[in-house]
């Protein structure tokens, strides 16, 4: 697993995988865990309300008060939890990160004090009559749900995720990150609690700590995360991606909005883990990726029909959306040079300005991976998830070697499966 000795894999037990990513880059090592689910119904909102509720506190720092202390004696170590999806993987994730020891003139060993204090919050959480403490899940209950309302207040995020939720529709990816209202409304401390022990015991773990850690602090990482009690893992479902489009779908929000949000929602046919995929690349960022790109210079330059245009890959499902910002009454106007330059694309009319600049500007945003501990991390989790070897510069590499003929090719695969709008009461569309 991975070619370069960037991040190693150190050990794998009992559904736990450490991987060790040793640089020395950075004035400060990090710890991340991350717990793997399927994206379900009756999962989504219990999964993100559990590390809300485990940052709370934990039995040795039973606030967030008491938290904040001790981080603050570790001299200003951050810790952070959450939860994201992956395509069709819910992943929740605790984080921790620490100043290096090489920086700290006392010996205090502050990458086991971390590792401890992460494990005693995803461990050893405050409770109550045998559940978890019922204001701690009432309050984040109630910020969780003024989140999924709140939602609609970015209105170019929102088109976004509700265009991409209604092509997948009825499929494990068209569920909210947090879940629903309704699936919030009915979760109780007891509940909670329960599923929180399944959680623990049972789904995929994997641990990626980073930085300039010696053997002996990854040996004490090891040997702890042995004493987890385990069970028998679940298995996490790939997720489908090759879907044919029978006919596309057109759906319309209304809202109290100046500017109308127009996003395409597209499914790409092509597999993370493809060498397709960085043929997929370079044709999204020739398209959409930023001001050299055709959308850039012909929708909002030279026709002067969007506010902001852009292109997107989400590559775990497979899929891509176009997002806009325009004038109500230039939707189908907007739709026409978007697909113009769709057609320009498959038809391989690519300027070596567009196609050089695209490979430069992915080249750029790749490099800068290697700038952030949390982006590595990231990294090297997803191309694990999804079975791919290739380290950052072998992306690169493989972008660079893409000719205009494949991008062209790769164009044929992709489909349009729902134009997505929002609109106005007052004006017609």
């Amino acid at each position: 697993m991975f070619k370069d000795s960037q991040a190693k894999k150190i050990a794998s037990f009992n559904g736990i995988t450490l991987f060790w990513i040793p640089t020395n880059k950075f004035k400060t090592n990090s710890i991340n865990i991350f717990f793997h689910d399927n994206l379900t119904n009756a999962n989504a909102s219990k999964n993100a309300l559990i590390p809300a509720v485990l940052r709370r506190g934990c039995t040795k720092y039973p606030s967030i008060r008491d938290i904040s202390l001790y981080l603050d004696e570790l001299y200003g170590t951050s810790f952070d939890c959450g939860v994201t999806k992956k395509g069709e993987n819910q992943i929740i994730q605790f984080y921790i990160e620490y100043i290096s020891d090489k920086y700290i003139s006392e010996n205090i060993d502050i990458t086991k004090k971390a590792f401890d204090f992460l494990m005693e919050i995803i461990t050893e959480p405050v409770l109550e009559d045998g559940c978890f403490k019922n204001e701690y899940v009432a309050q984040e209950t109630e910020k969780m749900k003024e989140l999924i309302k709140g939602r609609v207040n970015n209105k170019m995020h929102y088109a976004v995720e509700r265009c991409l939720e209604e092509v997948c529709k009825g499929e494990p990816f068209g569920i909210y990150d947090y879940g629903s209202l309704e699936n919030l409304e009915s979760i109780n401390c007891k509940d909670l609690y329960e599923h929180y022990l399944k959680f623990i015991k049972t789904l995929p773990m994997y641990v990626f700590v980073s930085g300039d850690l010696k053997p002996e602090d990854i040996d004490y990482i090891k040997d702890n995360l042995f004493k987890i009690d385990r069970e028998e893992v679940i298995d996490i479902k790939e997720a489908e991606i090759e879907i044919a489009v029978d006919k596309v779908k057109n759906v319309t929000e209304t809202f109290d909005v100046n500017q109308g949000k127009l996003s395409l929602g597209f499914r790409t046919n092509t597999y993370p883990n493809d060498e397709e995929y960085y043929k997929l690349i370079l044709y999204n960022s020739i398209l959409g990726g930023g001001v050299h790109s055709k959308l850039f210079q012909n929708v909002r330059e030279k026709e002067g029909l969007a506010y902001y245009v852009f292109s997107r890959l989400e590559k775990f499902k497979g899929l891509m959306v176009i997002s806009s910002g325009i004038e109500i009454e230039n939707k189908d106007k907007t739709i026409e040079i978007i697909n113009k330059q769709l057609e320009d694309i498959a038809k391989g009319n690519i300027t070596e300005y567009e196609y050089e600049a695209a490979q430069k500007s992915i080249e750029t945003g790749i490099k800068s991976i290697k700038d952030s501990q949390l982006q590595l991390v990231d990294f090297y989790l997803s191309q694990y998830i999804t079975k791919s070897e290739d380290t950052p510069d072998m992306v690169i590499e493989k972008v660079k070697n893409a000719s205009i003929k494949e991008v062209a090719d790769i164009a044929l695969k992709v489909k349009l499966d729902t134009i997505y709008f929002i609109t106005n009461n007052e004006k017609e569309i």
